[in-house]
């Protein structure tokens, strides 16, 4: 099954619209610390299938799942995908491309 996915610059216009689509970084608790977007929530790959089965609830809810470089979201959107969900992007270049491209601030690891 073939993962959607979109740029930094199409998450960023998603993420500033009317109604959001939820953040999902699945980097570990040590990345995040380093760098996030504001407003993602962390749930890290190395606790799925569980912490995902827990947090992530609504199949049709809109989601964008990021990583440092898209390589964990990707295999992240790809199990929700498989699992029912509707609604699933990954955001190519993760969190190291929204630093390159986006927003600066962000460190880059």
């Amino acid at each position: 099954m073939a993962v959607p996915e979109i740029s930094v610059a199409e998450a960023h216009r998603r993420l500033s619209g009317p109604v959001p689509p939820r953040l999902i970084d699945v980097r570990e608790a040590e990345e995040f610390a380093i760098a996030g977007i504001a407003g993602a929530e962390l749930l890290p790959l190395s606790q799925w299938p569980a912490l995902a089965t827990e947090k992530l609830t609504d199949p049709a809810q809109p989601l964008l799942i990021h990583c440092h470089h898209g390589g964990r979201s990707g295999q992240a959107a790809a199990f929700l995908l498989h699992h029912g969900f509707t609604d699933v992007t990954n955001v190519a270049g993760g969190i190291d491309a929204w630093s390159q491209e986006i927003d600066p601030s962000v460190p880059r690891y």
